[in-house]
């Protein structure tokens, strides 16, 4: 009796004991100026103060509801989060709730360098997954870094994308 009594205890009280520890996700990001228009950082980058990201946590309607309502978008934003990047053009954000299989995206906003305002469509935006229940026990979630392409690309760049491009072969 005592053993089915244990079993039943590790089988459904323990996971409710390591699961009722719900401290806030903290989501860590970058935010850069692609001086050599790369499409992803190099040493000619530059990271961007003070500027507003935005955490959005939309809710994907099924294709039949959306049909059903004429509604061409499938996403509906439940909630959105702003945060903003400190001198290194890091940003740092708690997030509270637990998002379950929802995906999370940190979006770029705009930025404040006039020369460098063109938001990279191919990094503008990262994926967050935030749940405790995927195997991932940790509260730190790194999303991918986000850039914004300058104007015209620096001096140097051709060199240093030739360098980067000849050790990749």
């Amino acid at each position: 009796m005592a053993t089915k009594l244990f079993l039943l205890l590790a089988i459904f009280v323990l996971p409710l004991l390591v699961n009722a520890r719900r401290e806030p996700f903290r989501i860590i990001g970058k935010v850069y100026c692609d001086a050599c228009r790369a499409g992803f950082e190099t040493s000619k980058c530059s990271y961007i103060p003070d500027r507003i990201i935005k955490l959005m946590f939309p809710f994907r309607l099924s294709v039949c509801f959306s049909s059903m309502f004429n509604l061409s978008d499938q996403f509906l934003t439940v909630q959105s989060i702003g945060a903003v990047t400190d001198s290194t053009g890091t940003y740092n954000s708690l997030v509270e709730d637990e998002h379950q299989d929802q995906l999370c995206y940190a979006t770029l906003v705009s930025s404040p360098i006039p020369s460098c305002r063109i938001a990279d469509n191919r990094r503008n935006k990262a994926t967050v997954i935030l749940t405790r229940s995927n195997g991932a026990i940790a509260n730190l979630h790194h999303a991918n870094a986000m850039g914004f392409l300058q104007d015209k690309a620096a001096a140097g760049c051709q060199e240093l994308l030739k360098k980067l491009l000849q050790d990749d072969e």
